[in-house]
């Protein structure tokens, strides 16, 4: 019995002194682990401060977004893009001026805190991240949340909403309840080609102060007034608001239209333009052959050239709206 109870209580002092050692150590790893979290967002605090968009290479992203950076509790905003020349990815450029905007105005604004941090990926130096995440194409924009898996981190849908600074802060407000005030660094450009603009309408008003009849030509404001409506009808305000890409690089080549009514390319509207354009060139010209005096042959002539490129070109505007709305049921010779 007394032997019994000996082993009894060496037992409990085992136990006793595992569940010590296990607490010792969770603490240690949890010490650790709490080093290892504040040593990281020193680092991403030093590195902001350098600069707001953060370069991450391979190693780095491990560190500070990947398998590496766990626990975190702070939110990283990666755009992955394609910066290098011979990649030949224009939009990119103009992406990272936007991203760029948005990453100044958070780090010099009252709001800012150690609890986002705004990164760049750039191809060429971390080919495996992009393996990783499965993309194959740039500008991406990517939001790794504190408790956010790698592999699904939130995505902004840039063909669909584009990618100027606004656009790309109440996408981030969204995900991090961080607001940003896009704060732009001042363009004189618009001044000077506004004043530019006035002192050349100025000049010709000057020189023709004496004769100012071409103010009553119905031509050039039937021609001003044909501008604009082919400038607005294109869609080159929503160009203006939005900011798209020139076109798309996709894995069957280079887009120039894009698939979808929720969104378009910079060189779509010039192709809008000009089946506009010819359009009404037909028109204007049905309209115009009836002016003409005497010549019946000219007069046919000029009415046939006129319903051809009506027809034709009507037929190439339908036909791009319908790659553009699947489920359009109507066309016209093509």
């Amino acid at each position: 019995m007394h032997s019994l109870n000996w082993l009894l209580s060496i037992l409990i002092v085992v136990i006793i002194c595992l569940v010590s050692n296990s607490n010792s150590q969770n603490r240690r790893n949890a010490n650790q682990a709490q080093s290892s979290l504040a040593e990281r967002v020193g680092e991403l605090n030093r590195l902001s401060l350098k600069k707001s968009i953060i370069r991450l290479n391979t190693e780095k992203f491990r560190l500070f977004v990947g398998s590496k950076s766990m626990p975190r509790n702070y939110s990283v905003v990666v755009m992955m893009t394609a910066l290098s020349p011979q990649r030949q990815c224009q939009v990119c450029r103009s992406a990272h001026d936007e991203f760029l905007i948005v990453a100044n105005s958070f780090r010099y604004s009252p709001s800012f805190q150690s609890q986002l941090y705004f990164a760049m990926v750039d191809f060429d130096e971390g080919s495996e991240i992009f393996q990783q995440l499965s993309l194959n194409s740039a500008p991406i924009f990517l939001h790794f949340s504190p408790k956010g898996k790698l592999r699904s981190p939130d995505t902004m849908d840039v063909q669909r909403v584009g990618f100027h600074a606004e656009v790309i802060a109440k996408w981030i407000s969204e995900k991090t309840d961080i607001q940003i005030r896009v704060i732009r660094p001042p363009s004189y450009s618009g001044i000077i080609i506004a004043l530019l603009a006035m002192g050349l309408v100025g000049s010709l008003l000057y020189i023709r102060r004496n004769n100012l009849e071409f103010l009553y030509n119905r031509t050039s404001w039937a021609l001003l007034s044909l501008t604009i409506v082919f400038a607005m009808t294109s869609g080159q305000m929503w160009n203006h608001i939005r900011g798209p890409p020139l076109m798309q690089k996709t894995q069957r080549g280079i887009a120039y239209i894009h698939g979808s009514t929720n969104g378009q390319y910079v060189f779509e509207t010039y192709i809008v333009i000009i089946l506009n354009v010819a359009i009404a060139f037909g028109m204007i010209l049905m309209n115009e052959s009836m002016k003409i005096k005497g010549e019946t042959k000219k007069k046919k002539v000029t009415v046939i050239i006129g319903i051809i490129m009506v027809a034709v070109f009507f037929s190439f505007l339908i036909s791009l709206f319908r790659t553009k709305a699947g489920g359009y049921p109507y066309k016209f010779l093509i």
